[in-house]
């Protein structure tokens, strides 16, 4: 597993804001090559079949004090619950789909392209992919899915040498970071 650095940009209740400032975030970038990644939090069977139905084939593993199962050790995920589940490289029109079936689930998608612009009021260059990325978190207030919550937070990554490009892009769509650049895992 790799890591990037990313830093909150907006924290609301609307997923619709959320997606909003994102659609903004990407008119920015290089989006030739746009690819999607979907993460979540499973606890219930209820949850597993409908996120089953948009991510199929998802990678998943078990997660908590009696960890006992992966899609790589074969099995069920049903009777490994609670699991995270992840599906990689799928296309931006599954956004809706996922969200409508993650519902109240602690839930990510990452928007994965080519490069963020050229930010030269900060003195920098255009991105290039590594650190080039926007994460939605719904119904939790951190990457890794660990606090839930009734919010929704989007973060921006850029390269750790690169962190004041995230106060640039925040500026960009009207916004402000929100606490410290972090380590966020890809």
């Amino acid at each position: 597993m790799s890591n990037s650095y990313a830093q909150a940009v907006l924290r609301t209740t609307a997923v619709a804001e959320a997606l909003r400032v994102v659609g903004h975030l990407l008119d920015l970038a290089d989006t030739g090559e746009l690819e999607v990644d979907f993460e979540a939090r499973v606890s219930t069977a209820d949850e597993l079949e409908r996120l089953t139905g948009v991510m199929p084939d998802a990678d998943w593993w078990s997660y908590g004090a009696e960890r006992h199962g992966s899609s790589g050790e074969g099995g069920s995920p049903a009777e490994c619950l609670p699991i995270f589940m992840s599906r990689w490289c799928l296309a931006p029109e599954a956004v809706e789909a996922f969200l409508a079936a993650a519902g109240n689930v602690p839930a990510m998608v990452r928007w994965d392209f080519s490069g963020w612009p050229e930010a030269p009021e900060v003195g920098l260059g255009c991105g290039g992919t590594r650190g080039a990325y926007v994460t939605m978190c719904v119904n939790a207030r951190d990457l890794y899915l660990e606090e839930a919550s009734t919010d929704h937070t989007v973060y921006v990554h850029v390269k750790q040498v690169e962190a004041r490009r995230a106060t640039w892009l925040a500026a960009q769509v009207g916004l402000q970071v929100i606490g410290e650049l972090q380590m966020a895992p890809l």
